[in-house]
């Protein structure tokens, strides 16, 4: 018998290897008005945090002069015009999603992604029939999705569910929900940050399905 009813992903950084995308994007922003880019991935790292209008401050912009709400737009706009900087899916995700699939296991996406970017995101990849539900967020600023995961669980009266992001909000998300977490260190925060949490932490999206019987 499995020990969870509900597997619940994060997308981004988690199933979609969108690091060095997102990092690239950001960088070309900061370049155009003349500010420190972040060179490395630590450095990104180091900057990137929930809720994602403290990373805007974290890398130099100040509200005053651009409003968080016009740069979240212009971020959001060069993420998705350049699709040949989109990333493929985490080595290993597809089969891991198959894997649990096979056990019968209800998946859904609870992402801070805007719910039509999300849709559009997941159709490149063929992943889609393997999840009960997609949810993302109703507008592009990415501030928690906590109360759309909530919902969720209510509505489907969900026993036991395990949540699995590569962010220290993800793991907050879990804990708000009642389930487990598993971060993955591939993603948005370090290794480091993850370890913190006090949750299993893997480096490779596979190592999940020796958490799940």
């Amino acid at each position: 018998m499995n020990k969870y009813s509900h597997i619940i992903w994060d997308w981004n950084g988690t199933l979609l290897d969108d690091v060095q995308h997102c990092m690239d994007v950001m960088n070309r922003m900061l370049e155009k008005r003349g500010m420190a880019i972040m060179p490395t991935v630590s450095d990104y790292h180091r900057a990137f945090v929930f809720p994602v209008v403290r990373y805007y401050e974290n890398v130099g912009f100040d509200f005053e002069k651009e409003s968080f709400e016009s740069l979240a737009i212009e971020f959001i706009a060069g993420y998705h015009a350049d699709k040949t900087g989109h990333s493929l899916l985490h080595r290993g995700a597809e089969q891991t999603l198959k894997a649990l699939n096979e056990k019968g296991l209800t998946q859904i996406i609870l992402s801070a992604s805007k719910q039509e970017n999300l849709l559009a995101q997941t159709k490149e990849f063929p992943i889609a029939h393997y999840f009960h539900d997609m949810l993302g967020l109703t507008d592009i600023y990415a501030k928690s999705k906590i109360e759309i995961g909530q919902d969720y669980m209510q509505r489907n009266s969900v026993k036991k569910a395990l949540l699995i992001g590569d962010s220290v909000h993800d793991y907050e998300v879990a804990t708000a929900l009642g389930a487990d977490c598993i971060l993955v260190s591939n993603g948005h925060q370090s290794k480091q940050a993850l370890q913190a949490c006090s949750v299993p932490v893997v480096d490779d999206i596979a190592e999940i399905l020796e958490f799940i019987s």
